[in-house]
């Protein structure tokens, strides 16, 4: 990390939280040699990765925050988080959903602005066990109700299935399962809490973790949108392992180990908002 004094905040802050990461620690005057940039500016970055929750402050430098594994904040705790990852990710996930198909969409806060995309998507059947992805929807059809248009031609068509509301607003459980079980998509969009080579994709909710299994299993086609901070990290259960992925859908934050690692798995890696000539590692 050298040269980087015209980087911008976010993309300065993403090299510091996978410094951290890495190496399990850093030093202050360590990231202002590395970065090309003050001793002040290393501290207001610290500070802002403080408050997400994503690193710990100790003196001279931080270290990563630790996590138990049963941890799993609410939607609102999530949804200031890497906001522009999120838009890149939603936008290139949204070109594999084909006009007329079968999809599913999961909760979690990258899956909602996945369904802010998908609007403009015709003819979409579209089923989710997230209460915050169905408002999307319902949304759009109550505005362009109220305008006196009526129903919007080519709005998606929503099931919403039942089930017990976790923290993150999304269904799960017996009646949910039983409804997924039932139906076939042509393609599964999966937000995750955490992935790894080991865990493969994982979450801190028991019933989450079952409910998301049969998503995976009634899906022809499993892409997962996950921002770069989830790479690594590990939830108290996998429902899924990484040759069940088709395609993992990120942003350019994925540090170069990871990509290297990505290399040699089975799901093909899309790696959102990055220029091609950016894409070498």
């Amino acid at each position: 990390m050298s040269d980087n004094q015209n980087l911008l905040a976010e993309q300065r802050r993403a090299l510091i939280l996978d410094e951290v990461r890495r190496r399990g620690g850093v030093r202050v005057n360590e990231l202002t040699r590395k970065l090309s940039v003050s001793d002040m500016t290393v501290r207001r970055d610290l500070d802002a990765l403080a408050r997400q929750g994503l690193v710990e402050k100790v003196h001279g430098g931080a270290v990563p925050v630790s996590e138990p594994s049963a941890h799993e904040p609410g939607f609102e705790a999530k949804s200031g988080l890497e906001l522009s990852a999120k838009e890149d990710i939603a936008k290139a996930a949204a070109e594999m959903a084909a006009p007329g198909s079968a999809i599913a969409l999961a909760g979690g806060t990258t899956a909602f602005a996945l369904a802010q995309q998908l609007l403009e998507v015709p003819d979409l059947t579209v089923v989710t066990n997230s209460v915050r992805v169905a408002d999307v929807f319902y949304t759009a059809q109550r505005a362009a109700a109220s305008g006196g248009t009526g129903p919007r031609a080519g709005a998606a068509t929503v099931v919403l299935t039942g089930g017990v509301r976790t923290p993150s607003d999304t269904l799960v459980g017996p009646v949910a399962d039983a409804a997924i079980r039932s139906l076939h998509f042509d393609v599964l969009f999966l937000g995750v809490h955490g992935i790894s080579v080991e865990a493969g994709l994982s979450t801190p909710n028991l019933a989450e973790a079952e409910t998301n299994r049969h998503f995976v299993r009634s899906a022809r086609r499993v892409v997962v949108v996950a921002d770069h901070t989830k790479w690594g990290t590990v939830g108290l259960s996998s429902f899924a392992t990484l040759d069940q992925v088709d395609v993992l859908v990120t942003d350019a934050g994925l540090p170069a180990g990871a990509r290297a690692e990505f290399a040699e798995l089975p799901p093909e890696l899309v790696v959102a908002g990055e220029q091609p000539e950016d894409a070498d590692i």
